[in-house]
């Protein structure tokens, strides 16, 4: 019997891949653990590996096509077998053609058997969609299926509305290209007649539209990054709050550790991972920033793991700093330099940007005062970082005024997990730690 090359699942609440390319061609003879196919999700780019040896067969998604997955995307032929043998599939796609007859038996069976995902059941109850309604494209009832069962429910056809007029003024009205509808009748009970209708409006030209450079298509990576950034911003009720940080001492502290560098021919270290380690010390004191919201509990996470988030030519990517409380300042330094190079390179492994508790979002560097950041799911809090900018401040209760290195820090949280009162005590410990770092070693 062929075996099915079934697409594995990277991420809990994953459901499609986006077939980028297959390494192998059908036809062609592929071995265990090579890979053939590359594969792209909303985090990262992967290769998959045949899970045995034998003749590619029957591919069911093509490049650019997305794959449910778990769910069979090819098979594996041994010596002396066809696909004519392979098992009926309930996967969504078949390679096997088979009669109206077979189908309707079969889609009578699914409709039977039909589960639906977590995340569809969820979609379900916030559309109002009856999931026993629903015909699954798959073994279950997705997300995808709930939307598109919702959206032909929308489409509901207007009435027309009979207007009450005169022949005459109907025949005018057709002449004029004026619709009864708009018009305001004299005659009883609202009648239209002729005298009524006004004479015709004048048309304007039809405007053409304005040419488009080009066109990026909405798929893969980019895509699923828009709607895991929607569904966040729609379903969490988040609250911002700002603060400025004076970042003398900082600058100043981060100068000397890079001087000590330089003379031990080590990396200098960044404002990114010096305000990490600030920001990791501040977690432990607040947990509730470092949590995670499930269905009926909020969980406070006991590992620290920072992502940042970074930029890359297609997107935005999140590479992760596990257990970042417990590592020291050079360590995060380099763990940083390290995690943007992958991430630029497109080499991050899905290790490398799983299990994220808390995130830092520094636009800084392109001349951005502040800006307000989407929390990523499921996680409670992020942080946006603005640039340093020099302005005068009034520095102490003499109002004495100097020029001083400012910073804007807007923190973004979940109102579910997080209260008012909770996101501002820790950025007040934010701002204590960075205008003092020895504050963190008492």
């Amino acid at each position: 019997m062929p075996t099915p090359f079934i697409m594995p699942k990277m991420d809990m609440d994953q459901e499609y891949v986006t077939i980028t390319n297959w390494l192998k061609k059908e036809g062609e003879w592929i071995n265990k653990g090579e890979p053939v196919i590359e594969v792209e999700t909303d985090k990262i780019a992967s290769e998959i590996e045949a899970p045995e040896s034998g003749i590619l067969a029957g591919i069911l998604y093509h490049a650019n096509e997305e794959a449910p997955v778990t769910k069979v995307v090819a098979y594996i032929l041994k010596e002396g077998e066809t696909l004519e043998s392979a098992p009926s599939s309930d996967q969504g796609k078949t390679p096997v053609a088979q009669t109206p007859s077979q189908d309707l038996n079969q889609a009578e069976t699914s409709k039977q058997d039909v589960s639906a995902t977590p995340l569809a059941k969820k979609v379900s109850a916030d559309l109002g969609v009856p999931l026993d309604q629903v015909t699954p494209s798959g073994s279950k009832v997705t997300r995808r299926d709930v939307e598109a069962f919702a959206d032909n429910m929308k489409e509901v056809v207007t009435p027309r509305v009979c207007v009450p007029a005169t022949p005459a003024a109907r025949s005018l009205a057709a002449q004029r290209g004026v619709s009864l509808e708009d018009v305001v009748g004299s005659g009883p009970r609202g009648r239209v007649q002729a005298k009524d209708v006004p004479m015709k409006a004048a048309v304007s030209e039809p405007v053409a539209p304005e040419p488009v450079a080009a066109t990026i298509p909405l798929v893969g990576k980019r895509k699923r990054i828009a709607e895991r950034l929607t569904a966040s911003y729609q379903s969490t009720p988040h609250i911002y709050l700002t603060v400025e940080v004076d970042m003398s001492a900082a600058e100043s502290a981060r100068k000397r550790i890079n001087q000590m560098a330089d003379k031990k021919g080590q990396p200098t270290v960044s404002m990114t991972a010096f305000l990490a380690k600030i920001v990791a010390w501040a977690l432990t004191r607040h947990p509730k920033l470092n949590a995670s919201l499930q269905t009926d509990r909020i969980e406070l996470l006991e590992a620290i793991n920072i992502g940042i988030a970074t930029a890359i030519d297609d997107g935005l990517i999140v590479p992760v700093i596990h257990g970042i409380d417990k590592l020291g300042l050079r360590e995060i330094s380099e763990c940083l330099g390290y995690l943007t190079r992958q991430a630029r390179n497109g080499a991050l492994t899905a290790a490398e940007v799983a299990e994220g508790t808390f995130t830092i979002s520094n636009l800084g560097m392109y001349g951005i005062s502040s800006f307000t950041a989407i929390i990523n799911p499921p996680q409670s809090a992020i942080l946006a970082v603005g640039g340093l900018v020099r302005k005068p401040v009034v520095i102490d209760e003499n109002d004495t005024i100097a020029v001083r290195p400012m910073m804007n820090m807007t923190l973004g949280a979940d109102h579910r997990v997080v209260d008012g009162a909770d996101a501002a005590a820790f950025l007040a410990d934010l701002v204590k730690a960075l205008e003092a770092p020895e504050f963190i070693l008492y």
